[in-house]
């Protein structure tokens, strides 16, 4: 296994995490908020150099539906990003006394909408690169030979996060968040910290969840029309 390969994970699964700490800002106060944010934002910029040849390649992406969704998705969560990063430059406390002209409310609200739909694109993306994870995962661990009882085992966890992320998304109005809709039904941490956090993974599982089987239900699908 390449470390560079293990390296460049480390810092995306990395990268990740500290979107997920971002989101506890009601609990951390802004200083943790902006530096989990810097941190984030400067192993994106490793994570895309890393992957600068994907930009050069896009134009060569072959026209079909799997290659075309994964550029849409990489396109789309650099969208999102963006929009986060300028958002933060806006309403920065740090940048507050050469910002504070463009630090507004609706700045503040396009950034929390960047904010949750760089989550789900996320996890839409992690879904695509399942398999890469858990390749690398194996080899991590030594594990070389299949078998079924642990493939099923991880498969109904896989589906308890599922299930679980559905009652997450509730509990965390991410609907409403993804709307861009004014709301004061903010998690309090007050009352569990951890609980947040376990919501926020399954909302990630499940989109993480939907992606891959989707995936793999039109591989299979498409390889079965092949057969026949």
């Amino acid at each position: 296994m390449s470390s560079v390969l293990l390296l460049r994970l480390a810092f995306d699964l990395s990268a990740a995490g500290l979107l997920l700490f971002g989101f506890t800002y009601w609990w951390l106060g802004n200083t943790a908020h902006e530096l989990a944010g810097t941190a984030m934002f400067l192993l994106l910029i490793v994570h895309n150099l890393f992957n600068r040849r994907f930009y050069g390649t896009i134009g060569q992406t072959r026209r079909t539906m799997r290659p075309l969704f994964n550029v849409a998705v990489t396109l789309a969560l650099l969208v999102a990003m963006v929009v986060l990063l300028v958002t933060s430059v806006l309403i920065s406390d740090a940048l507050s006394g050469v910002m504070s002209s463009f630090g507004g409310f609706t700045v503040r609200q396009i950034h929390t909408l960047a904010a949750y739909w760089a989550l789900v694109i996320v996890a839409v993306h992690l879904g695509l690169r399942w398999p890469l994870i858990m390749s690398v995962t194996r080899a991590v661990f030594g594990i070389s030979k299949p078998n079924a009882v642990r493939t099923w085992v991880l498969r109904l966890i896989a589906g308890a996060t599922a299930v679980h992320g559905i009652w997450s998304s509730f509990e965390l109005g991410i609907g409403t968040k993804l709307a861009m809709q004014v709301t004061l039904d903010w998690w309090n941490f007050e009352q569990s910290v951890a609980g947040f956090f376990v919501h926020s993974v399954a909302v990630a599982g499940l989109y993480m969840f939907v992606t891959y089987y989707a995936v793999k239900w039109l591989h299979r699908r498409k390889q079965a029309a092949v057969t026949t």
